[in-house]
């Protein structure tokens, strides 16, 4: 299965980033096989308004069943749902072990939005 983990850098080791449409990078990881892409969400990461949707397009576009990450606000959880991906929500950590925590059923996924639109989170 092919998901996506939102992430402060280039690989599994890097840091979970706990925003979804204002992450720095996405990670496409190959659950079955360990495979990693790092995919640069700088462009859509500095949007003045419209990050969330327009990732979850991104997301779609790579094939991803699911996406992992920190927080999701209501555009991007919305517009993800459409796209028949999997939200999950909770992630902290490295990439890595955010992968492996999914993989053994630890983190579930999620039926809404956890945070306001807009939200910020780090910077």
């Amino acid at each position: 299965m092919k998901v996506i983990v939102t992430a402060q850098g280039e690989d599994l080791q890097s840091s979970v980033d706990p925003r979804f449409g204002r992450a720095k990078w996405f990670i496409l990881v190959d659950t079955d096989t360990g495979e990693f892409k790092a995919v640069d969400n700088t462009e859509i990461m500095s949007a003045s308004h419209g990050a969330g949707p327009q990732a979850a397009q991104k997301i779609v576009s790579l094939g991803a069943k699911a996406v992992i990450t920190g927080h999701c606000g209501p555009n991007a959880f919305r517009a993800l749902q459409a796209g028949g991906i999997q939200v999950v929500t909770g992630a902290v950590g490295t990439v890595q072990e955010a992968v492996e925590q999914f993989k053994k059923g630890e983190l579930k996924d999620t039926q809404r939005p956890d945070v306001q639109g807009h939200w910020q989170g780090m910077n």
